[in-house]
């Protein structure tokens, strides 16, 4: 008995070892079941691609939506310095003051304004 049981377990092992010589190889494509499911298993394929693809394409999209929202906010801030920049040029005061620095006869008007009729 003892000597049956080494011999089954001898031809396990050359079966286990010949079995993953065959997935190694290749040789198991050639089986029958895999001729038989050859359309799943390319559809399989095609469909692991397009995950894959996908997925990439998903990434690089966020990666330029991120770009483009720091973009926005420090374009935001550009403006709106670049606005009070502005309103602190335009006012009253500071162009009386640039019209005074540069020796000009302007003077501000002392009475108000009034509509012309038509």
């Amino acid at each position: 008995m003892d000597e049956n049981n080494k011999e089954k377990k001898i031809s396990r092992g050359r079966q286990r070892l010949g079995h993953w010589k065959s997935i190694i190889g290749g040789d198991i494509l050639a089986t029958e079941f895999f001729r038989r499911q050859t359309k799943l298993i390319v559809l399989i394929m095609l469909l692991v691609i397009f995950y894959v693809h996908n997925r990439y394409a998903c990434q690089q999209q966020m990666l330029e939506l991120d770009r483009l929202k720091k973009e926005l906010i420090d374009m935001k801030y550009d403006a709106l310095t670049r606005s009070s920049e502005l309103m602190e040029k335009s006012r009253q005061s500071n162009i009386e003051q640039y019209i005074n620095a540069n020796g000009s006869t302007l003077q501000t008007s002392t009475h108000p304004p009034y509509l012309v009729p038509e």
